[in-house]
Parts: C-alpha cells; sequence; structure tokens
C-alpha cells in the first residue's frame, strides 16, 4: 500500500504496560502499577455513582455537544459555554489542534523533552516539528520565541511539563506571550495544573482573557481520576473553539465519561484529598530518594523524573519483573507516579534492592 513517509516514520506511542499483561506475561500476582501518572485514589465515588446511573441510557447516543458539562465548565471558569470543547481525552484535543491549523509545511515548536504526542501528531498532519531542548528540564520559553516564523502556527507548552515534572513560572510565560504573533496559537497543556503547589504558577486563562490566542487544555484523568473514561476539555476564544468543532467528530465522547466528569467537578473534598496524598507522597520519595543517591528533578505533578546511574532498562525490567511498573524514559531516566503511601514505600523497597543487585 501507498502510505506517505512522514506516516510511516512516526514512532508510536508506548503505553504503560497494563498490570494485567504483565501478570499474565511474568506469572505474577499483586503488582502495583506506577508508569502512567494516574490518581492511586481513584475517581471520587459521586462519580462512579454517576456512571453507573449513567448506564441506564446506554442505548442512547450520548449528548453530541456535552451541553451540561460544559455549562458546569463554563460557569467554574467563568466563560461563556462557548469557548469550551470537550475531547476524548485532551490528547484529541491536541489533534484537532492540529488538524484545525496546521497544513503540510506548517511548522509547530514544541520542546524535548516533554509529551510526545505533539510531535507524533504534527508528523502525521505533514507539519515540520521545531523541536526547543529544555534547559534545566523547564521549557526554554526564550529559545522558544526565537524559533517562531511566519510557518508557525501553533506553540506547545506543556505547565507543568511531562515528563519532567517542572513548570515555567509567571514572569517567563508573561515575557514570552509578549513575543508571540498574532497568528500563532499557543497551546498550554495544564493536564497536572491541580497539582501544582508553587504561587508564581501561571493561569492559561489569564492570557485568554487579555486577547491572546490560547487554548488551555485540562483533563480529567489526572487528578480527578477518570482516565479510563477518556474526558478532557479545552478553552480558548469561541472562534477557536468553534473551528476546533468544525473538525470535531459527532459523540466523541460518551454518556458514562460526561455524566463522571459532571459529579466529579463538584466533589471538591477528593480533590482536595487526592492533593494531600500527592505531597505527602512526594515528602516521602525525595527523602529515600535522597538516602539511595539517587537524582531526581523537583516536580510540581503526581510523578518524579530520576536518574539512577544505571540503564533505564535495566532498573525497568528488574522491577517489572517484581511486579512494580514504572516508565522508562531513554539513558539514566526513568518516571515513576506518586502512588499510595504502601505504594511509594514497595517502589523504593524493590529499587534499593535492584541498585544493590
Amino acid at each position: 500500500m501507498i502510505v506517505s513517509e512522514n506516516i510511516k516514520s512516526i514512532n508510536p506511542y508506548v503505553p504503560g504496560k497494563p498490570i494485567e499483561e504483565l501478570e499474565r506475561e511474568l506469572g505474577i500476582s499483586g503488582s502495583i502499577k506506577l508508569a502512567s501518572n494516574e490518581n492511586p485514589l481513584g475517581p471520587s465515588s459521586k462519580a462512579v455513582a454517576a456512571a453507573k446511573k449513567a448506564l441506564e441510557g446506554l442505548n442512547r447516543y450520548p449528548d453530541g455537544s456535552g451541553f451540561y458539562l460544559a455549562k458546569a465548565l463554563a460557569t467554574r471558569y467563568g466563560v461563556e459555554i462557548g469557548q469550551i470543547i470537550l475531547g476524548n481525552g485532551s490528547n484529541e484535543l491536541i489533534e484537532l489542534a492540529v488538524r484545525t491549523f496546521v497544513q503540510p509545511g506548517d511548522e509547530v515548536v514544541s520542546a524535548v523533552p516533554s509529551f510526545v504526542v505533539y510531535k507524533m501528531i504534527v508528523q502525521a498532519a505533514g507539519g515540520t516539528n521545531i523541536i526547543v531542548p529544555c534547559r534545566e528540564y523547564t521549557h526554554d520559553l526564550d529559545a522558544m520565541a526565537e524559533r517562531i516564523t511566519p510557518r508557525t502556527r501553533i506553540v506547545f507548552i506543556a505547565n507543568p511539563n511531562n515528563p519532567t515534572g517542572t513548570m515555567n513560572t509567571k514572569a517567563e510565560l508573561d515575557r514570552f506571550m509578549g513575543r508571540v504573533p498574532d497568528h500563532v496559537l499557543v497551546a498550554l497543556d495544564e493536564a497536572y495544573g491541580e497539582y501544582v503547589t508553587r504561587v508564581d504558577y501561571p493561569d492559561a486563562l489569564d492570557y485568554l482573557r487579555e486577547g491572546n490566542n490560547v487554548l488551555a487544555l485540562r483533563t480529567f484523568s489526572k487528578i480527578y481520576g477518570l482516565a479510563g473514561l477518556r474526558i478532557g476539555y479545552g478553552i480558548t476564544t469561541a472562534e477557536i473553539a468553534g473551528l476546533l468543532n468544525n473538525v470535531r467528530q459527532p459523540f466523541n465522547t460518551n454518556s458514562l465519561g460526561q455524566a463522571a466528569a459532571l459529579a466529579a467537578l463538584a466533589d471538591r473534598k477528593h480533590v482536595e484529598r487526592s492533593i494531600a496524598v500527592n505531597n505527602e507522597g512526594k515528602k516521602y520519595l525525595y527523602q529515600a530518594f535522597e538516602q539511595l543517591g539517587v537524582s531526581y528533578v523537583p516536580t510540581e505533578t503526581n510523578f518524579i523524573f530520576f536518574e539512577t546511574g544505571r540503564d533505564c532498562g535495566d532498573i525497568y525490567d528488574t522491577l517489572l519483573r517484581k511486579g512494580v511498573i514504572i516508565r522508562p524514559m531513554g539513558g539514566k531516566r526513568l518516571r515513576v507516579t506518586i502512588g499510595l503511601d504502601e505504594e511509594n514505600k514497595r517502589f523504593i523497597a524493590e529499587l534499593d534492592a535492584a541498585l544493590k543487585s
């Protein structure tokens, strides 16, 4: 079959190994997964109840506009409902943005290391990826601004960044936004924004209210614990949202996901508990890494980017056979999701044993 080179040469995204697959392959049980930045507490009980109730209507197509969820999000963030667009995870919204604004030969600026899906989708669309190395594991926004040209259509900024867990400050983003021309869409991916504890974290909506071409990307997959239902959302101008809706597939978000997300949005106590568990786990893992002599990058997310001095594949495989799933990141670097207390302790115990072997 005839396939364009940009499609053939894509390196597909490799998701974290599911627990069931690992246990089946290795003949083990009782595994823990700390590879995909999922909320270890799971979803809100209110969200689960809402999803169960929605099961009664599975013979019906979902609300194509996600009206009630979109309305709740608009109310929460003080925007018009027409500025909200829902997606099958925020991943779909990344793809919609590229499909809408990027033609073959157009340029898209992003960073490395950062979320690899940006690069993959741009390549699939025939666009040109302009990749700017991070500086001290953080987006080098000054360097990214310098790479913007008349051919640039989108700049993707993950803030906080995945996989490093770092963030750009308000001062840095203010300076960057002042250099972005009107023909460029700035997609600010805030998938992990709820976990940030620093006071100098910028809010994408501030730039949107100032009249910039901004697409704030957010999700219910992380702190809300609804990764399996694939609900993300974007907040942007009504004009940009309308253009994205032109290419969005009908019924792209399902009834269960819409119902669960609506209930999750209202359960602030679950979010606060998730933040508390994450902060405690972060503190424990920092101390444990220091005791083991493992270098790590301080994080504003629910995962930690670290380096052991050993090949990441060896460490990953050793832990895998002990039923602990983390994420190899190439070279000597790995990423671990912050889990429950017992999961964090088990991970550290197995990592300690692996480093001594």
